[in-house]
């Protein structure tokens, strides 16, 4: 995770002592320079935080078929969807990185919709 991103996190102190994300969904996209550049540990990183926050951890599941392509270099696992930049930010997302990126946003938003619809008595439950 670069600098900048785990500064912002570090920043949600306050959130955090606030309670203001818990029962939430939080989802993580993201992109390295080579397909081995550590996209699995920078969403695995992420979470961490979210998990701190109190939030529901959502990645991209294998309803996502795409996730099971071997015929081209692309990023996404189950943790969350992802894309190769290459080294200077040349390579743009795939077709296929761009639909595990819908997909991903459809099931987040899909969730956080259903979620909202009960989300006081979750967190009653959750306190109780």
């Amino acid at each position: 995770m670069c600098g900048q991103m785990r500064q912002f996190l570090d920043a949600t102190g306050r959130l955090w002592k606030d309670r203001a994300l818990v029962g939430k969904i939080g989802s993580v996209f993201t992109s390295s320079a080579t397909p081995h550049g550590g996209q699995e540990s920078t969403i695995l990183r992420f979470h961490t935080t979210l998990i701190h926050h109190g939030m529901f951890v959502v990645g991209l599941p294998y309803t996502f078929e795409g996730q099971e392509r071997n015929d081209e270099i692309t990023g996404g696992s189950p943790y969350g969807s992802s894309t190769i930049a290459g080294n200077t930010g040349e390579r743009m997302p795939s077709e296929n990185e761009l639909a595990a990126a819908r997909f991903q946003g459809k099931y987040v938003a899909m969730l956080a919709s259903t979620l909202a619809q009960h989300r006081r008595e979750i967190i009653d439950a959750m306190c109780e």
